[in-house]
């Protein structure tokens, strides 16, 4: 599948088949994608527990826990707890010493590069490593690694949701995840009970409202032509809702025997 088109269908699936168990193999796929992920200073503070509805002992199901569509949780196969290791950042010098031995950073005679590492980079970093153990760029480079695993999924024809939950620390603790971490969402997966459209492309808020250029001032401007290769490449699929989107809804929420409304 293009990117362009996996793009357009990498939507949440909240609807999965309960009894269609997700080969480890499947999720390790997943992981893989997520490892190779880019993260500031190759720390890589992403990790994750990946939970087997089928082979995990019943306190830990009993243990992940979402106050809203806590319901996609009871039916998945699977759910991953990802989490936030910061201790990770205190390795953060051996990462920069690997960087530099693979050639990944810097430039000029190594001997030079070496030094300005030694003498001046690491100093700095050193200097601000429990600051970078604060929520911040450790989230935001976690979230790519989490995007390229739910990009993975739909390439495997499975079927994704991140949820957040105010329980992470009841979480953490449950699952043994050790206190420096921080669990940051847990993301259902398995093989879609509905459409991949799943009603249709989400509403989204005009583009010129969100983006702007050289300045908070001017909104980037927007080509219909570049719109239109993107529609023709597939990644903008039809506007929800589709027509026979509650018709979908009430066959799904039936076949999984799930109690209206469905929102908790």
């Amino acid at each position: 599948m293009e990117l362009r088109e996996a793009l357009g269908r990498r939507r949440s699936i909240r609807f999965v088949k309960p009894y269609k168990a997700v080969e480890p193999e499947k999720i390790q796929m997943m992981l893989e994608a997520a490892r190779i992920a880019s993260h500031w200073g190759n720390v890589q503070s992403l990790r994750a527990v990946a939970v087997f509805r089928n082979s995990a002992p019943q306190e830990v199901l009993d243990a992940i826990q979402a106050p809203v569509v806590g319901w996609q949780i009871r039916i998945a196969p699977v759910v991953l707890v990802w989490y936030v290791e910061t201790a990770a950042v205190d390795e953060q010098s051996d990462r920069l010493r690997e960087l530099m031995k693979a050639g990944a950073l810097g430039f000029g005679p190594r001997e030079k590069v070496n030094d300005a590492l030694e003498n001046q980079l690491i100093p700095i970093f050193d200097g601000i490593l429990e600051t970078m153990k604060q929520p911040g760029m450790n989230e935001i480079d976690c979230g790519q690694g989490i995007a390229q695993a739910t990009l993975m999924a739909y390439e495997l024809g499975l079927g994704t949701c991140c949820i957040g939950t105010p329980y992470g620390e009841q979480i953490r603790e449950n699952l043994g995840i050790p206190g420096t971490c921080r669990v940051l969402l847990l993301q259902t997966v398995g093989y879609p009970a509905e459409d991949w459209e799943a009603g249709g492309q989400r509403p989204r808020q005009p583009f010129e409202k969100l983006f702007q250029m050289n300045g908070y001032d001017t909104p980037f401007p927007r080509s219909e032509e570049v719109v239109d290769e993107l529609r023709k490449d597939k990644m903008f699929t039809r506007p929800a809702p589709l027509p026979d989107r509650e018709a979908e809804l009430d066959w799904v929420s039936k076949a999984l025997d799930l109690d209206p409304p469905g929102l908790l």
